[in-house]
């Protein structure tokens, strides 16, 4: 609900929206899905999502997302990704999902993909999970880099790098006012580096164990003097 020029009361309803553009230096287009997870009617929706895509002639569905992790915002974001056949996973460079238990709306349209034949492919950037409730341009841009190493093209991505940058200054900024959460952003600095290239993602019960303990110390932290629990 929002006001309208300061008088008449406004509802803007959530949509998701359809856009197409011609990929540079591609015989291919591209087709974006923007929008948001829709609360019902989750078999409906991926329909609606795959039945455009077969009537459109699309070939490969690329979803985005993002993960939290022990990753450090003062480095890349790494970028992980699964395919839905063997062949598409070799030629991606990603890997089968061995994921089992609750999912979302990607969960349910790559399967609908699948079950309709049709190929896709999903790809996920970490995000450091100390700073989880804020947007990360940083995962945006790692995301856009893959996605364009996917299309064989390169997208125009300077206001996303400088947003990442401004990201990386503002974060620090905040984990430096406090030297335990410093030390931590130092520790995953080491342990990212030492891995270079390579991602080691943690299991979910793992990056739940590790953001309850992280919040609770922070809470400790933040807790006055004397204050019992």
């Amino acid at each position: 609900m929002r006001l309208e020029e300061g008088l008449t009361r406004k509802i803007d309803w959530p949509e998701n929206a359809f856009y197409h553009a011609e990929v540079p230096g591609s015989d291919r287009d591209a087709v974006l899905l923007l929008g948001i997870e829709p609360n019902t009617r989750w078999r409906t929706f991926c329909n609606e999502v795959v039945g455009l895509s077969q009537e459109l002639g699309v070939e490969l569905v690329v979803t985005l997302g993002a993960l939290l992790a022990d990753v450090p915002h003062t480095r890349p974001s790494p970028v992980t990704g699964s395919a839905s056949e063997p062949a598409l996973i070799e030629e991606l460079g990603l890997a089968a999902s061995r994921y089992e238990g609750p999912t979302g709306i990607v969960g349910v349209l790559h399967d609908s993909c699948r079950t309709a034949g049709l190929a896709s492919a999903s790809l996920w950037a970490a995000v450091p999970h100390y700073v989880s409730l804020a947007a990360s341009p940083k995962a945006a841009l790692a995301l856009c880099n893959r996605l364009g190493d996917l299309l064989d093209t390169t997208l125009e991505l300077g206001d996303l790098e400088r947003a990442a940058e401004a990201y990386e200054l503002q974060v620090s900024a905040a984990v430096s006012q406090d030297e335990e959460t410093e030390a931590y952003v130092q520790e995953l600095e080491a342990r990212r580096d030492a891995l270079g290239d390579e991602l080691d993602v943690p299991s979910g019960d793992t990056l739940a164990e590790e953001l309850t303990r992280f919040l609770k110390e922070h809470e400790e932290r933040s807790r006055p003097e004397g204050e019992e629990t």
